[in-house]
């Protein structure tokens, strides 16, 4: 993950995250990601924060497998690995809800989201479900 953080900085930390659909095809979209160490395990994960509901959540639920690539010009790393999911929907083993809200402002910390008033921030990701996904790596390459 070492690999990684250089990127996380140079682009504001967005990422791209690509997901498999129910037919196989992927699914790719926007995120601000960042790297943390996993809450249960301790060991370093790709991160990010999903709304509730969105078309990621739904195929994580499914089919746990994701890419998280940071890129900045030519430079590029990505991570594949298992998605676990951390949420008022999705309660991960080992992490109460205090757990989860302290890990919600970490990762959107880890990547580069800062907020004025914590509070309304753990206030919005309440109703908006958001839920935290943690990759763990299992494969990760970049360029150069």
């Amino acid at each position: 993950m070492d690999d990684a953080r250089p990127l996380i900085s140079l682009d504001n930390a967005l990422a791209t995250v690509s997901t498999t659909r129910a037919d196989g095809s992927i699914q790719t979209t926007v995120v601000h990601a960042g790297v943390v160490a996993h809450p249960v395990q301790g060991a370093e994960v790709a991160a990010f924060v999903a709304r509730g509901g969105t078309y990621k959540i739904v195929h994580l639920r499914e089919r746990p497998a994701a890419t998280v690539l940071w890129r900045a010009g030519w430079a590029w790393v990505a991570v594949e690995g298992t998605a676990e999911l951390c949420g008022p929907d999705d309660p991960l083993a080992g992490v109460d809800a205090e757990g989860a809200r302290r890990l919600l402002r970490e990762v959107s910390q880890a990547a580069s989201v800062e907020h004025e008033d914590w509070d309304e921030f753990d206030r919005l990701a309440a109703a908006e479900r958001r839920t935290v996904v943690l990759v763990t790596p299992r494969r990760l390459y970049r360029n150069p």
